[in-house]
C-alpha cells in the first residue's frame, strides 16, 4: 500500500500533460502599408502614457459626451461585469490546483430498530436508543496526473484574458462609434446652415424677381422659377433635419440617456482631421482589442484539447478523513474516540462507445475555429487601415477641389447676377448659378464631414488610444 501511494505521489509531483503546446499560426503580414503621394507615415509612441485619443480632435463638447458614454453606457458595463465573471472564474478553477479541506459536524439522538438486518446470524439486533456525536476533517485532491486541471486552468486564464480585449473592443468601438455619430450630426449642421444661407438668398432673389416682374421688366416666370428653387431648397431642410434628430437619438443611447430628454444645440465650428499615427501592419496588429482577443481565444481552444485528452486516461482522488465519534459528548475527544482514513480512488474510462473520441474531435475542432476567426480577424485588420489610409489622402485632395469648386461657382453667381440685372441674361442662368453654389457648398460640408469620419475610422482600425 505505501508503494502504491508513493508512485501516485511522485506522479502528481512529476505530472505530465497531454495538452499539444500552443503556438499561435504564422500568417503573411507585410512589412509595410501601401501609401499614396501626400501620406505622411506617423510613428505612434507606445511608451507614452495612452489617453482619450478623441481629445485630438479639440472639440469640448465631443469629450464631454465621451466622458458621458463611458460613465453611463450600459453595453460596457455589461462587459465590466463579463470581465469580472470571467477573472473570478480563473480562481475558480485554480483553487483545483489545491487540495480542498473540509469539516463536518453532527449531533443527533436516535433509536436503533432492532429488526435490521443482521450482520452475524449469531449476533442477534437490540433496539438501542443513543446519542451520537461526531466531528471530522476531510482532504480532497485530484492527482493532476495529465494535466487536466492545469489545462482547465489555462483555459480559464485564456478566457479571462480574452474577456479583457473584448472590454477594450467595446470600450474602442462605443467611443468611435459616438465620434462617428457626433461629427455626423455636424457635418448635418453645417449643411442646414448653408441652407440657411442659401434660403436667405434666394427669398431676396425672389423679392427682386417679384419686383421686376410688377413693373413689367420681366415675365412672370422669372418669378415662378425662383419659388420653385425656393420650395425645393425648403425641402431639403426637413429632411437633412429628420437625419440629424437620427443622428441626436443615437447619440442619446451612447451615453445612456432617454432620447426624448436629449439635445445637442446646433453648432458651427471650423474643424479639421488630426493626423493618426499609423505604424507598421505587425505594430498594429499588436494594438488591436479585437486582435488580441481572437488571439486568446486560440489559446483557449488549445487547452480545451488537452482537457478532452485527459479523459482517456484515470483519474486519481486522494481522500484522506481525520475525526472523531461518541456516543459520549464529554468522551468525544478521547483517544478511543478517534477515527481516520487514507485512500486513493482510481477512475478509468472503459467503454464510453466514443464519447470521449467526440470530445476531443470537438476540442480540435473548435481550434481551428478560432484559427479560422483569428486569420479573419487579421485580414480585416489591416483591409480597414489601409482603406483608413487610402480614403484621408483621397478626401483631402477631394476637400481641396471642392474649396475651389465653391470659390468657382460663387464667381458665377456674382456675374449671373450682374448680366441678368444689366438685361444680357435670362433669370435662368442666375436659377443654375444659385443651385451650383448650393450644390458646391454642401459638397464641401459632406467632404469635410467624411474626413473626419474617416479620421475616427483610422483610430479603430489602428486600435484607438495613442
Amino acid at each position: 500500500m505505501r508503494r502504491v501511494l508513493l508512485l501516485a505521489a511522485v506522479a502528481a509531483l512529476a505530472g505530465c500533460s497531454v495538452t499539444p503546446p500552443y503556438r499561435p499560426p504564422q500568417l503573411e503580414v507585410p512589412a509595410s502599408w501601401k501609401t499614396e503621394p501626400g501620406w505622411q507615415l506617423a510613428k505612434p509612441d507606445d511608451a507614452a502614457v495612452r489617453g482619450a485619443w478623441w481629445h485630438s480632435f479639440g472639440d469640448a463638447q465631443l469629450d464631454a459626451l465621451e466622458a458621458q458614454a463611458l460613465a453611463a453606457n450600459p453595453n460596457l458595463d455589461a462587459a465590466a461585469a463579463r470581465l469580472a465573471q470571467a477573472r473570478s472564474q480563473v480562481d475558480v478553477q485554480a483553487s483545483g490546483l489545491f487540495p480542498q479541506l473540509s469539516t463536518s459536524m453532527r449531533a443527533a439522538r436516535q433509536e436503533i430498530s432492532a429488526n435490521r438486518p443482521l450482520t452475524n446470524y449469531n449476533a442477534p439486533n437490540f433496539q438501542t436508543v443513543q446519542n451520537d456525536f461526531g466531528l471530522s476533517f476531510s482532504v480532497a485532491y485530484e492527482a493532476d496526473l495529465w494535466g487536466r486541471v492545469h489545462s482547465t486552468v489555462d483555459a480559464a486564464r485564456a478566457l479571462a484574458e480574452q474577456t479583457a480585449a473584448d472590454f477594450q473592443n467595446v470600450r474602442l468601438v462605443l467611443t468611435t462609434d459616438l465620434a462617428a455619430n457626433y461629427f455626423n450630426l455636424r457635418e448635418l449642421d453645417i449643411e442646414l446652415d448653408v441652407l440657411a444661407q442659401s434660403i436667405a438668398l434666394q427669398r431676396r432673389a425672389l423679392d427682386l424677381a417679384t419686383a421686376r416682374h410688377q413693373l413689367g421688366a420681366t415675365s412672370g416666370l422669372d418669378v415662378a422659377q425662383q419659388q420653385a428653387l425656393l420650395d425645393q431648397t425648403l425641402t431639403q431642410v426637413d429632411v437633412l433635419r429628420r437625419q440629424r434628430s437620427q443622428f441626436e437619438t443615437a447619440i442619446a443611447a451612447l451615453i445612456g440617456r432617454p432620447a426624448p430628454l436629449f439635445a445637442v444645440p446646433a453648432e458651427i465650428t471650423p474643424r479639421s482631421a488630426p493626423a493618426v499615427p499609423v505604424a507598421v501592419p505587425s505594430e498594429v496588429l499588436q494594438r488591436r482589442p479585437d486582435v488580441a482577443s481572437a488571439e486568446r481565444a486560440m489559446a483557449a481552444a488549445n487547452a480545451q484539447i488537452g482537457i478532452a485528452r485527459a479523459a482517456y486516461y484515470p483519474s486519481v482522488f486522494l481522500n484522506p478523513t481525520l475525526g472523531v465519534d461518541s456516543r459520549n459528548l464529554g468522551m468525544l475527544f478521547d483517544v478511543p474516540s478517534l477515527l481516520w482514513s487514507f485512500g486513493v480512488s482510481v477512475t478509468q474510462p472503459l467503454i464510453d462507445a466514443g464519447r470521449t473520441d467526440a470530445n476531443v474531435a470537438i476540442a480540435q475542432a473548435g481550434y481551428q475555429l478560432a484559427v479560422a476567426n483569428y486569420r479573419r480577424t487579421v485580414l480585416t485588420a489591416m483591409q480597414e487601415v489601409q482603406d483608413g489610409i487610402n480614403g484621408s489622402v483621397a478626401l483631402d485632395r477631394g476637400l481641396a477641389q471642392a474649396n475651389l469648386a465653391e470659390q468657382s461657382a460663387q464667381r458665377v453667381l456674382d456675374l449671373a447676377n450682374d448680366r441678368y440685372e444689366g438685361g444680357a441674361a435670362s433669370y435662368l442662368e442666375v436659377i443654375t448659378a444659385q443651385q451650383s453654389l448650393l450644390t458646391a457648398q454642401r459638397q464641401v460640408a459632406q467632404l469635410l464631414g467624411q474626413r473626419l469620419l474617416v479620421s475616427v475610422l483610422l483610430v479603430k482600425a489602428v486600435g484607438g488610444e495613442w
